[in-house]
């Protein structure tokens, strides 16, 4: 693309930038989040990861294998003055159960977020520019949109949540979207996961473009849903994935799906210090992810 064409947040940061909207939090935001700790309540926004985790259909599922366990010592093992000891390894897809998609996930043309050329993605050696080792720490405020709640209706697939969806959702809860912010928005998909993976990974409500630009121009640092892949699907547009394109590729905003939001709903709070931290999986295209709300 040419370097005199202006896409999103390109060039904000630098022409280097591989970190994107996450730029955003900075340490005053760390420190006005912090203020939001009421009465020190965890809660895990994510999805439990192994071998039963609801895995879309062209990914591999989580595997684990156990390198030392009980067996070892019962068919005579040695064990040095009665110490034991269990080790396993664990293979997963990046995008594996709660996940966050680094910026070199999804492009349109030949660049990546900021002009990196996307050439630099290769099997061989995976991401060059915008893998998961380039996201920061997130540690912001979170805000909560039930948006299954406050926009009504059983959630189904195609359902399409807009900017003014989102709009209503924040002026039901008086909440004003800020710079830095990780938004969570709930479509009430997620418990289809147990029932029926099959009807979870068809399709999904979730954000629009509209929605996803709306995001973009509040500048928030991070957009996550309890759906797979954040946006509608199919989209109303007829378009592939565009609010991983609006979001990821153009503003630099990377993506949490597969958030488990249900216990957040039940809280009260839309407003919290949110605690995330990818796993410097260099070259990687996404990290598994274990988002908490301190209330």
């Amino acid at each position: 693309m040419p370097e005199d064409v202006v896409v999103g947040n390109w060039g904000r940061w630098g022409a280097s930038d591989e970190a994107g909207s996450l730029n955003f939090i900075d340490p005053s935001v760390v420190v006005a989040a912090s203020t939001l700790v009421r009465d020190g309540r965890v809660v895990s926004l994510s999805q439990d990861l192994g071998p039963q985790t609801p895995t879309a259909p062209h990914r591999s599922s989580p595997s684990r294998f156990m390198d030392r366990d009980a067996g070892d010592y019962a068919l005579g093992a040695r064990s040095p003055g009665g110490f034991r000891f269990a080790e396993d390894s664990v293979l997963f897809p990046s995008h594996s159960g709660t996940h966050i998609d680094a910026l070199a996930h999804a492009w349109s043309g030949d660049s990546l977020y900021n002009g990196h050329d996307a050439g630099f993605t290769r099997s061989t050696r995976g991401a060059q520019r915008c893998g998961a080792e380039k996201l920061k720490p997130i540690v912001t405020r979170g805000v909560f949109l039930d948006l299954a709640s406050i926009c009504g209706g059983e959630p189904k697939i195609g359902r399409a949540f807009s900017a003014d969806d989102l709009a209503k959702a924040c002026d039901a809860v008086n909440v004003v979207i800020g710079a830095g912010d990780a938004v969570c928005i709930r479509t009430g998909w997620w418990p289809h996961a147990g029932r029926d993976p099959e009807l979870f990974f068809s399709g999904e409500p979730g954000i629009d473009s509209s929605a996803a630009q709306w995001l973009a121009d509040r500048e928030v640092a991070v957009v996550g849903a309890d759906n797979y892949a954040v946006e509608c699907l199919p989209a109303p547009s007829g378009d592939t994935f565009p609010v991983h394109l609006i979001l990821l590729w153009k503003y630099g905003v990377p993506l949490i799906e597969g958030l488990d939001l249900e216990e957040l709903a039940t809280a009260g709070r839309s407003e919290f210090l949110f605690v995330a931290a990818p796993l410097r999986l260099v070259g990687s295209t996404g990290s598994p992810l274990h988002p908490i709300a301190v209330l």
